[in-house]
């Protein structure tokens, strides 16, 4: 395909032209076409301390040169991307609150964000709506304001495939003893908890809560297993525990195995490839459900795209997550996927086959 630069020089090139025309031959040429603009998008990333975070701004950062090279092949409009990380804890949210404000200050033409926390940065969603600005959140929702696209994974679908399985491993004549690392600051790790416990409900396993603890990142893990440690120190005193991501629950694996507790069953979320090897290893973790990080940054900058371009993508679309364990270790692709086919779960579930397709929840 041409692009039209070449069709003008070619048009010029069989047309005679008086010498004194070839300097307005040069600017007709050259001139960008009136739709081959520059967007500007304002990125806020949340952490580059949890892999899988980082992983999804690998997919977005590789769908946004992906767009610009069929752009500039097609003469249509580019982006350059402004990026920001936030970090972790409170001063990530306080950075987050900040950044958001500046780039809404700075007139970009969209913002996509991952937030740090669901309501804090309600006032700067509604300043970029005064604004007239465009925001797209990807991985966690913003409570307050108005999104124009959301885009995450099914977080309730991998808590409850984790709780599933957990149920399916587990004797049901006896009672679960069950310890929860939770996160409830952002919708994605509430959702979780809440699949995990209705997978359980729904397996007709009777569970109890022995305690819970806060951990998203590997700092707030370690302090979780020091706490458990302390909390639980006989052998044989828990059942299972749930960690709501790879970012704490790794540290929680790696402190709890080297203290010899390998009677305890872990279930986690999110697909680092570390704690696959866990799996692997037979080392206390049993399933972990994988997020496609990549495809999901990816999926976040499709619905930029469009949103700039005059498109209408979906506003609420959840990316499917894939549970592995050692029956289906073979199928897991990694967190850049690509997503596979449908498979029949080597497990008992009230859903017995998995489909990898991206969910339209709300156009």
């Amino acid at each position: 395909m041409m692009t039209i630069i070449e069709r003008r020089w070619r048009f010029f090139m069989k047309v005679r032209i008086p010498g004194w025309c070839f300097l307005t031959v040069v600017l007709v040429l050259f001139a960008a076409p009136a739709n081959a603009r520059e967007f500007k998008v304002g990125v806020l990333y949340w952490s580059m301390n949890i892999p899988g975070q980082v992983a999804m701004r690998t997919g977005l950062e590789a769908e946004a040169e992906s767009l610009n090279k069929a752009a500039a092949m097609a003469d249509k409009a580019t982006v350059k991307l402004e990026e920001h990380v936030a970090g972790d804890g409170g001063a990530g949210i306080e950075n987050q609150i900040r950044q958001m404000t500046e780039l809404v200050t700075s007139r970009v033409d969209i913002i996509i964000v991952q937030p740090t926390d669901n309501a804090a940065l309600a006032e700067p969603l509604k300043a970029a709506n005064k604004a007239g600005i465009p925001v797209v959140a990807y991985d966690q929702y913003i409570n307050g304001g108005h999104l124009a696209a959301y885009r995450t994974s099914d977080n309730y679908q991998a808590g409850y495939l984790d709780g599933e399985y957990i149920a399916s491993r587990f004797s049901k004549g006896r009672e679960m003893r069950l310890v929860l690392v939770e996160y409830p600051h952002v919708s994605s790790t509430v959702e979780r908890v809440n699949g995990f416990l209705d997978a359980l409900q729904e397996s007709d396993v009777r569970y109890k809560i022995l305690k819970s603890y806060t951990a998203v990142e590997p700092a707030g893990g370690r302090k979780a297993a020091e706490n458990i440690l302390h909390d639980f120190p006989k052998a044989g005193s828990i059942d299972a525990i749930f960690t709501v991501n790879d970012g704490g629950g790794l540290s929680v694996v790696k402190e709890l195995s080297a203290a010899g507790r390998n009677e305890i069953m872990a279930a986690t979320i999110d697909g680092d490839p570390a704690s696959v090897e866990n799996i692997r290893a037979k080392r206390l973790t049993v399933i972990d459900s994988a997020q496609f990080c990549g495809p999901l940054g990816a999926e976040a900058m499709k619905a930029a795209y469009a949103l700039l371009t005059g498109g209408k993508p979906p506003y609420y679309a959840l990316v499917p997550v894939f549970p592995v364990t050692r029956e289906t270790l073979d199928l897991y692709p990694g967190w850049q996927g690509p997503i596979p086919a449908a498979f029949k779960k080597p497990w008992k579930s009230h859903q017995p086959e998995w489909l990898g397709t991206i969910r339209i929840v709300k156009q």
